[in-house]
């Protein structure tokens, strides 16, 4: 099944007194390359986390980011009482010695406000949050799979039918091609007029130099080689899972035929349905980047 690298997913698990909010994005990249954002207490589970994303996205640049509802009003502190009674003692150590009446109650207040005299305490991950996380990020990977397919049905519909084009045009090659022959002979006969008042030509030279030129000009096998280049790329999207990267290599293939017919028509139709043919190639390398 065709997918596109472009996806979104999102999943809320609640895991007891929050809850977890896992968003993935993705976008297309040559290779599989994975922005993890997680809280501190998910960091020990970094491998596996891009291993789950890993076997389920294969390609593309993906970002996910992990983070807990209401997270800043849940947050677990505690003050830290060593600080504060240093704090203290050392104001009224200051006080004593300047002889400063000190009302301790405002200076307890103003101590608070102090750096470092409340501590967050150190949260643990354990097996059922683990748990908890690995089913949102399960869920939310399952939506942006889902988005892919989704996409990819549209993105492969629009590349197929651009090669049906560009076959259809190449079709229209062949009724320019006699017109072409003639214009080219009368071409060559005005100039063989020309060479009859030069003296000592060499006829078998001049004639083995005509054939010469008539087959550079000879566009069939282009034509066959660009017909079967096409015909694998349709092959390709039915039979392959993830045929991103052919696809490429084949629409260079493709690109590769139709410059050379192009260089070799000496026709001005012909030229259009080259330049025609180039245009819906750069659309078609252009939405292959995006499969995967």
């Amino acid at each position: 099944m065709i997918k596109s690298m472009t996806g979104f997913g999102k999943a809320t698990v609640d895991c007891g007194t929050k809850k977890v909010i896992v968003e993935v994005k993705s976008l297309n990249s040559k290779q599989l390359d994975i922005n993890l954002r997680t809280p501190s207490i998910y960091k020990e589970k970094d491998i596996e986390i891009r291993n789950m994303i890993k076997n389920v996205l294969e390609r593309g640049k993906v970002d996910v980011y992990i983070y807990f509802d209401n997270a800043e009003d849940e947050k677990d502190v505690a003050v830290n009482q060593s600080v504060v009674k240093q704090y203290y003692n050392q104001m009224l150590e200051v006080a004593g010695s300047l002889g400063v009446e000190i009302n301790k109650s405002e200076l307890l207040q103003t101590i608070m406000r102090f750096p470092d005299t409340m501590q967050a305490k150190m949260e643990e991950l354990d097996e059922e949050g683990w748990n908890c996380l690995k089913s949102a990020i399960e869920k939310a990977l399952a939506d942006v799979d889902a988005f892919r397919i989704q996409e990819g049905k549209v993105l492969i519909a629009d590349i197929l039918k651009r090669i049906e084009l560009i076959k259809s045009l190449s079709g229209e090659v062949p009724q320019f091609e006699k017109q072409r022959v003639v214009t080219i002979k009368q071409r060559l006969q005005d100039k063989m007029k020309e060479w009859g008042e030069i003296k000592n030509i060499d006829e078998n030279r001049l004639e083995q130099e005509i054939i010469y030129y008539l087959e550079k000009l000879d566009i069939t096998e282009e034509k066959v080689r660009l017909a079967n280049h096409c015909k694998y790329f349709v092959e390709t999207v039915e039979k392959e899972e993830a045929p991103g990267r052919k696809l490429g290599f084949i629409a260079q293939e493709i690109g590769r035929e139709i410059n050379t017919m192009g260089s070799k028509a000496n026709d001005h139709d012909i030229q259009k349905l080259v330049v025609r043919m180039k245009d819906e190639l750069e659309k078609i390398k252009e939405q292959s980047l995006n499969v995967l």
